[in-house]
């Protein structure tokens, strides 16, 4: 079986809908991890949200200037699972 690294695969999206698709997996993963409070969880999920942002920042760097109401939102929600994160760990 071949290994491909991530630069080879080709998922068919633009850096604005994988910034999106990361977000909304970190949603989700934060919401799973928040109800169980498992420690593994937790650390999985703080990950995926470390990932969100990677892919954001990638996003927004990569900007045209049309997408800024967007990125806006897609901050929000990024912030917002951080808010839910921070306060399950607490």
């Amino acid at each position: 079986m071949d290994n491909f690294s991530k630069q080879d695969v080709t998922t068919g999206y633009n850096d604005l809908q994988q910034a999106q698709v990361s977000i909304q997996s970190a949603q989700k993963m934060i919401g799973t991890a928040t109800m169980s409070m498992s420690p593994q969880q937790l650390s999985e999920a703080t990950e995926a949200l470390a990932n969100a942002r990677t892919e954001l920042e990638a996003a927004h760097a990569n900007a045209t200037g049309v997408d800024e109401e967007f990125l806006q939102k897609c901050m929000a929600d990024l912030k917002a699972c951080e808010q839910q994160l921070t306060e399950a760990k607490q």
